[in-house]
């Protein structure tokens, strides 16, 4: 029998009354009152599973939702997942059906669904040769109170990655009302300069990605901590070497920047062959 690709409190999408799962009502369809996590599955196993979990555990805490209990989470991604050795989960935890209005119901019942997808048809020169990316327009607003976390409500990328349809070009940067640098529409940002590393400050906005982390402590290995700072696009543009990261390619150098060429250097294949011994994959989805 074929897998599910979707489960939703534990039940097929399309079996059980699919209607009673997941309806209009909830909460993170009405306002985007949830979060999400996107794991990259790697010959039958999640990457840094343990890492998204406490990113989810963080942000449930941070927007007073009852974070889903782990074991259920495994068990689930183990039934979605079984024979697929490369794939895509994304786990979504929404506060729930409620009423008209912002606010929340008494008795919240969190919504819970894990959908896999396929492989993205990522290009392999993407790793070798780099990737083009290009600075975007829509702006990413300050907002403290959600910096950092992957909540639902992700328009602001969505208008950005709306700026270009050309393949060639594999991301774009996203700035704040400042005119800093953020990160990008699906990535965090690395930029070499002098022989430091330096990544954006996100206590403002931005999402803090489990690879970046990943990054940030193989860099205090490798090269000494890395700048946390809010880096100007004229530091970007000047950089001895940029590369981006997310959970699903690792680390892509950047080879072009609207037209700024960068040298591939040798931090950031340091980096990531760094990242690959320490993947954390975890043996959770063998259990199912």
């Amino acid at each position: 029998m074929t897998a599910p690709a979707i489960l939703i409190n534990g039940v097929p999408f399309g079996e059980g009354g699919k209607d009673a799962a997941f309806g209009p009502l909830d909460r993170g369809l009405q306002y985007g009152d949830g979060l999400f996590e996107t794991v990259k599955v790697e010959g039958g196993s999640p990457e840094f599973w343990d890492r998204h979990l406490e990113r989810l555990a963080e942000g449930c805490e941070r927007l007073g939702l009852a974070a889903p209990e782990t074991d259920v989470l495994a068990r689930e991604a183990a039934r979605l997942c079984a024979g697929n050795e490369r794939c895509v989960l994304k786990i979504i935890v929404t506060r729930g059906a409620g009423g008209r209005g912002y606010g929340s119901p008494e008795s919240p019942v969190p919504t819970r669904i894990l959908s896999r997808h396929p492989w993205p048809d990522y290009a392999p020169a993407a790793w070798r040769e780099g990737v083009v990316v290009r600075v975007c327009s829509a702006r990413l607003a300050t907002q403290p109170l959600l910096a950092g976390i992957k909540h639902l409500n992700r328009l602001e990328q969505v208008m950005a990655r709306r700026e270009w349809d050309d393949p060639a070009i594999a991301e774009g940067l996203m700035l704040d009302t400042d005119g800093f640098v953020v990160d990008g529409t699906m990535s965090n940002l690395f930029i070499v300069a002098g022989g430091r590393l330096a990544t954006p400050d996100l206590s403002l906005c931005g999402v803090a990605g489990v690879m970046r982390a990943v990054v940030l402590e193989a860099a205090a290995k490798l090269a000494g901590p890395a700048e946390v700072t809010r880096l100007t696009l004229d530091q970007v543009r000047a950089a001895d070497e940029v590369f981006v990261t997310n959970s699903l390619v690792g680390i892509w150098p950047v080879r072009e920047l609207d037209g700024t060429l960068y040298r591939l250097g040798g931090l950031a294949r340091r980096l990531a062959e760094e990242v690959e011994a320490a993947s954390g994959r975890s043996p959770v989805f063998k259990r199912g």
